[in-house]
């Protein structure tokens, strides 16, 4: 097997894990990465020995912001697994917050964020991922930290605030 196959193979599990992150629906999430692979390996002549997660990242990225455009509205996120009753404490209970908090975000945003927090990328990789300066990716995760907190810390009432004024 070539480099390149290799190295597109040894991504996958963080590509699914990314896209699951992204639509909360592992379905969507599993043919997201199908589609990037395919997409990848059509292409491999373009790759010119870059670095392939990056560039990975950034079709998945581009991939998922074009099914979201092509919706009427923007998706309904919720869990992959787990129980929303309200009777559910612990661990649980401040995990739906963050799931709550992570849907409550643009976009971009909650891409910038996952791929520094999730995936572990620097600043100057998601920069590449995004096809933005470091500082817009600068600003973006500084705008996710500061509405998850707001968010976490009013109990999610900021959030509801901000869709009902979308509507």
């Amino acid at each position: 097997m070539a480099a390149f196959e290799k190295n597109v193979e040894a991504t996958i599990p963080a590509l699914r894990r990314y896209a699951r992150a992204l639509t909360r629906d592992s379905e969507i999430a599993d043919n997201l990465v199908e589609r990037t692979l395919v997409r990848a390996l059509r292409s491999k002549h373009l790759f010119n020995g870059g670095v392939v997660r990056d560039r990975l990242y950034a079709i998945l990225t581009n991939l998922n912001h074009d099914r979201i455009s092509s919706l009427a509205r923007p998706p309904t996120l919720s869990p992959l697994e787990g129980n929303d009753s309200p009777d559910v404490m612990g661990s649980d209970a401040g995990g739906r917050d963050i799931e709550r908090a992570l849907s409550g975000l643009v976009e971009d945003q909650r891409n910038a964020f996952l791929l520094v927090v999730l995936e572990g990328l620097t600043y100057r990789e998601v920069a590449e991922v995004q096809g933005v300066p470091i500082s817009t990716v600068t600003t973006r995760l500084a705008r996710a930290r500061d509405a998850i907190k707001n968010a976490l810390e009013d109990g999610g009432r900021a959030m509801e605030e901000m869709k009902f004024m979308k509507e």
